[in-house]
């Protein structure tokens, strides 16, 4: 954006304060596990974050999802390699007012996403959308854009009690005691659709209300579980409306007595796993086309051939991903929680394998010769997973696979029994993985790469230490995420 056009969406957003009454608005930033976190301005401070910025305490950037400080900051050394950081000194949060709006859920209070940006006015490199954005121009000097859509399961249920009592405060509280919303086991029951009408009719509001591409709603097969769809579009776009769907529907079924909640699994008997299931494509700059499209099926392919149906740099795209599965799980399914979903016949992937229309393995491609919606849809993700990691590891896996010439193996028809890569069994082994990838480490960074192994450690060793793992799962994602 020039001079000129800052300056202008400057004089919007102050404009907008004044003619649509907004008394506070709030300037967020997405943390490195996908929440927000910012700070509440009134409306005459504004102007000056606009062009100065807001201060905002570094250590916001090396929490675990306890909220704990995964560095000893006040020790000499700790935080060496991370350029910028030390004494929980401050960063500096810029606002975007292109991203302001008036939230549908919060009378008079707008809100705006903010960059985190070093003392000396750069960008922090392992800032999370900061990541995705380098990414992104990484792949736009190989000639492509991405896109990506959403379909994102999740549980809802109804507060009974929201266990606020002081006398019981912990790190982290308890989370709310709830009932559900639905039965579940009846997928896709209209009858449970209309017992939950009332959560999902505040789902529908909030994400419309944001401006967000629902396309649409959904019951899913778990008790209390339903998915969000949205339509396809540009990749940090995509990862904005993630970071702020999970925000705001949160926010405003809270408000209405509702809990929801993206962790995987959350700690009850009989639940069904959530998933994060990203479908991806490729757009050639050139010519604006779907470079994952293939005209005719390749000579002599058949259905289980990848190009049979997708071209030569989306069937290398999608070996890269197969290639680096099991470091990129590390970004995808980015809690203990999450890797209790890699079960057999779930339909949830337990190995680095891809099929035609085959909803138990990793990878899914959807399309064919002549159709232009030819995508892959990765079935890796956990509903947790931060947007702007899980979709940067997409592109650093698959462009290397292009990158590389890369051929992908025959489709599975066997997505639990072939003998294949098995995904990561944990966070920790995950971990491992993406240690010993070396092409996906670079690609991140070893700033990223080494803060984000940190925090993740963190939290696996609290969870191993845990006298009650059930426990400690209920209060650090439940009640939080």
């Amino acid at each position: 954006m020039t001079a000129s056009a800052h300056g202008s969406a400057n004089a919007e957003v102050i404009r907008r304060l004044r003619e649509e009454n907004v008394e506070r608005v709030r300037v967020a930033w997405c943390d490195l596990h996908g929440i927000f976190r910012g700070k509440t301005l009134m409306p005459h401070a504004v102007a000056d974050a606009l062009t100065q910025g807001v201060g905002m305490v570094s250590t916001l950037m090396l929490k675990d999802t306890s909220d704990r400080t995964a560095y000893k900051v006040f020790e000499a050394g700790d935080v060496q390699g991370l350029e910028g950081f030390g004494f929980a000194n401050n960063l500096l949060l810029r606002p975007d007012p292109a991203s302001f709006r008036v939230l549908p859920w919060a009378t008079g209070t707008g809100w705006m996403q903010g960059q985190l940006h070093l003392p000396d006015g750069s960008p922090v490199r392992f800032d999370p959308r900061q990541v995705l954005r380098l990414a992104l121009e990484r792949l736009h000097h190989a000639g492509f854009a991405l896109r990506c859509g959403l379909e994102v399961e999740f549980h809802i249920y109804r507060i009974e009690d929201s266990r606020l009592d002081p006398t019981q405060a912990g790190w982290p509280g308890e989370p709310p005691a709830v009932s559900m919303i639905h039965p579940g086991y009846s997928l896709l029951a209209e009858s449970c659709a209309d017992q939950a009408d009332e959560a999902l009719r505040i789902v529908q509001h909030t994400a419309l209300g944001l401006n967000l591409p629902l396309r649409s709603l959904e019951i899913e097969l778990g008790p209390s579980q339903v998915e969000a769809v949205f339509d396809a579009g540009e990749a940090m776009q995509v990862a904005d409306q993630m970071a702020l769907f999970r925000n705001g529907v949160k926010q405003a079924l809270r408000r209405a007595g509702y809990h929801a909640s993206f962790m995987c699994l959350p700690p009850f008997e009989n639940v069904m796993a959530s998933g994060w299931h990203l479908h991806h494509s490729l757009v050639e700059l050139a010519s604006g086309k779907n470079a994952f499209m293939r005209a005719t099926p390749a000579p002599r392919s058949d259905h289980d051939n990848a190009e049979h149906a997708l071209s030569a740099t989306g069937a290398a795209w999608l070996a890269g991903l197969l290639a680096h599965a099991r470091g990129m799980a590390a970004f995808c399914a980015t809690t203990v929680n999450g890797y209790g979903r890699f079960k057999p016949h779930a339909m949830a992937p337990m190995a680095a394998l891809w099929g035609r229309d085959n909803r138990g393995a990793m990878l899914r491609v959807l399309g064919a010769a002549g159709d232009a919606a030819t995508r892959i849809e990765n079935r890796l993700g956990e509903p947790m997973a931060n947007p702007y990691l899980y979709i940067a590891a997409q592109v650093h896996a698959g462009l290397d696979g292009v990158e590389r010439g890369l051929h992908a193996p025959a489709a599975t028809h066997t997505p639990y029994g072939d003998a294949a890569v098995a995904l990561p069994a944990s966070l920790g082994e995950a971990l491992d993985a993406l240690a010993a990838d070396t092409t996906l480490t670079a690609a991140f960074g070893a700033q990223l790469v080494n803060c984000w192994t940190r925090i993740k450690r963190s939290e696996q060793t609290r969870f191993d230490a845990a006298a009650d793992p059930a426990q400690w799962q209920r209060r650090e994602y439940f009640g939080r995420y």
